[in-house]
């Protein structure tokens, strides 16, 4: 969600999301500097100064702090594909989503100075790298829910496909941020993999 889109949500709402917010910057500190299995919820509690249930009111699952942006991305692909113009192909709007993503070096881009932390510590918790492949599942299962809306005859195949090849170019991307690669060169080549990718799906989509 944008700042002015956040600012159009009631006082309490835009409270509980800067609550949230908070609740997910501390834990992720924690999580970076000593390892997600060796952090307590209980911890991450007392240093955000609430008690361990306001912690699970807002992440019910300890891996939820630290991927906290799951219902961000299954927002955004939904949303791209209902609210797209009415001259745009559902991958079009995929695609330019993906753009605009990589361009605001948005974490779900997968490509950012500041993210070789944040990948090191889910390679090293089993529990964050299936808590990631379940977050897979979900954007997958919104946007097929989001592409039947739009009459394509296989939505579920299409959408499994788009999640494939869009988690493909994140993932390279996200190792070769780990081996020390510069970030721009990095960038450049996640552009080039995206314009790759959405050109294979545009030639297998109905």
């Amino acid at each position: 969600m944008s700042e002015e889109q956040d600012e159009e949500l009631p006082l309490r709402e835009r409270k509980k999301r800067a609550t949230r917010q908070r609740l997910s910057d501390i834990a992720t500190a924690l999580f970076v500097e000593r390892g997600f299995d060796a952090v307590p919820v209980t911890e991450v509690a007392r240093a955000a100064g609430v008690s361990a249930m306001t912690v699970f009111n807002y992440f019910p699952r300890k891996e939820d702090l630290f991927l906290d942006r799951i219902p961000e991305a299954v927002e955004l692909v939904a949303t791209a594909v209902r609210q797209r113009a009415p001259d745009e192909t559902p991958l079009a709007a995929l695609h330019r989503l993906a753009r605009q993503l990589l361009d605001g070096r948005h974490p779900l881009s997968g490509v950012g100075e500041t993210f070789p932390p944040f990948w090191r510590t889910v390679t090293a918790s089993p529990a964050l790298r299936a808590r990631a492949r379940e977050g897979a599942e979900e954007v997958e299962e919104a946007l097929a829910g989001a592409l039947a809306g739009t009459g394509a005859p296989d939505p579920h195949l299409l959408a499994a496909l788009t999640v494939a090849a869009y988690r493909t170019v994140f993932v390279t991307s996200a190792r070769r941020l780990l081996a020390g690669d510069p970030v721009e060169e990095v960038a450049r080549d996640h552009r080039r993999r995206l314009e790759s990718a959405f050109a294979a799906l545009e030639r297998m989509a109905p």
